[in-house]
């Protein structure tokens, strides 16, 4: 365990303690021995998630605005997370945390398990549920329930080459499908890449699915089936497939093998799609590019609303067995609003939860364009079993069959068999 030196405030009679613990341990709660009547509230949050500068910043604001509480943050490393948050939630010792960041797509398995809080009243009363981004409400809600509240998103962009670009004589960034394609195709010229797209970037294309009102898998009546094979769905492979033929992306790998930061840094990749922060892993690759990369968000159909978004991010859960449900609130009412919510989106370059916050990012290109993306963001189905289909991902499959000459309604319909296998009570 790393301990942060305890300092004292400015005519306070106690120490903040910030304290900062691994993986293996879990957070106590309770009345803080010597000082009566004041509570510790216990938070874990993930690894990288905040700055130790905004941690310190938030705690000791929020000890100032809540006499009574005492705050203890506890870092965990996502390595095995599930299996901790999954033991603490049944820890009835009162020695477990009191708020949880998790994986916005994680609650609803969380949920399934038992022992969550269930916080859909201070969602209506309180928290502003109405303006929350859906890509990290939607996750957060299971059974009609509120019971994960959203912290904070990041979403894939388009990073360009500005020279690439303005070589071509595009002059500004596409806002339609159109307009993209036919930019691509100019970019795709003498040698160059119009755009390196991986053939198993399942992400990328959960957002063309999206963008024509088709789904990944639905359920109806409490039972959930796979949906590739529906005419929507397969409307937005065949945009996937017109794309990624527009440059020499691999159609039997995902973004990662290789990596397309590194592809994108050697100079004649116009195009990729990935999260803002991609970016610097592309200019430490190759310092040359450093001022010439730009972001836009991923275009949609028509020009006045972009395309949709996988959003990734994370949720604030309580646990049921948490013995000081107010001050769990509390806490999550002051890591959720405005104030905080500013603070650690310019911190950590994220989104804010509530779209009438974007302007907090304004002032950066790349966090700019991804909170456009995120009011048309969504999350993967939320079924508690969907972490099984990303396990074996017949998703990854099917494209490429299908970029490989596969009849795209054949593969569809196998690789929705297997989703539904997947997300069935029974199992395969």
């Amino acid at each position: 365990m790393t301990h942060v030196k305890p300092r004292r405030r400015p005519n306070a009679s106690r120490a903040l303690v910030l304290v900062v613990a691994s993986s293996t341990l879990l957070a106590g709660c309770g009345l803080l021995p010597g000082e009566d009547g004041r509570k510790t509230v216990t938070l874990w949050l993930m690894r990288g998630s905040a700055s130790p500068e905004f941690v310190e910043r938030f705690t000791e604001d929020f000890e100032k605005q809540h006499d009574d509480i005492d705050l203890d943050v506890r870092v965990q490393e996502w390595t095995g997370i599930g299996a901790k948050v999954k033991k603490a939630l049944k820890d009835d010792s009162g020695d477990g945390p009191d708020v949880i960041e998790v994986g916005n797509t994680q609650v609803a398995q969380y949920v399934d398990e038992g022992g969550l809080y269930d916080l859909t009243l201070e969602s209506a009363r309180d928290l502003g549920m109405d303006d929350w981004l859906p890509g990290l409400a939607e996750p957060g809600r299971f059974d009609n329930a509120q019971y994960g509240i959203p912290w904070y998103a990041a979403n894939r962009v388009v990073i360009y080459h500005k020279d690439l670009f303005a070589d071509a004589g595009i002059k500004s960034p596409p806002r339609t499908r159109a307009q993209w394609l036919e930019a691509t195709e100019k970019l795709n010229t003498g040698g160059r890449q119009g755009i390196y797209l991986a053939g198993q970037d399942w992400y990328t294309l959960s957002g063309f699915v999206w963008d024509e009102g088709g789904d990944l898998a639905k359920e109806t009546r409490g039972t959930w089936k796979g949906t590739l094979h529906a005419p929507a769905a397969l409307r937005g492979m065949e945009f996937y497939r017109q794309l990624q033929a527009l440059g020499q992306g691999p159609r039997d790998a995902d973004e990662e093998h290789p990596a397309q930061t590194g592809v994108f840094a050697k100079g004649d990749v116009a195009q990729i799609i990935a999260v803002p922060g991609a970016a610097r892993a592309i200019e430490e690759k190759n310092p040359e590019l450093k001022g010439k990369l730009g972001y836009f968000p991923i275009p949609g159909k028509t020009a006045g609303k972009p395309g949709a978004v996988f959003t990734g991010g994370s949720d604030l859960v309580v646990p049921e067995r948490s013995d000081d449900h107010k001050g769990a609130v509390a806490l999550i009412e002051a890591l959720a609003g405005k104030k905080w919510q500013t603070d650690l989106a310019r911190t950590m370059n994220y989104v804010p939860n509530k779209a009438k916050l974007a302007p907090a990012v304004a002032g950066d290109e790349g966090s700019a364009a991804m909170a456009v993306g995120a009011a048309n963001g969504r999350a993967t189905p939320n079924s508690p079993r969907w972490a099984g289909v990303e396990a074996k991902n017949p998703i990854k499959g099917y494209m490429t069959k299908v970029l490989n000459g596969g009849d795209p309604a054949t593969e569809a319909r196998r690789a929705s068999g297997r989703i539904t296998d997947a997300l069935s009570v029974a199992g395969p």
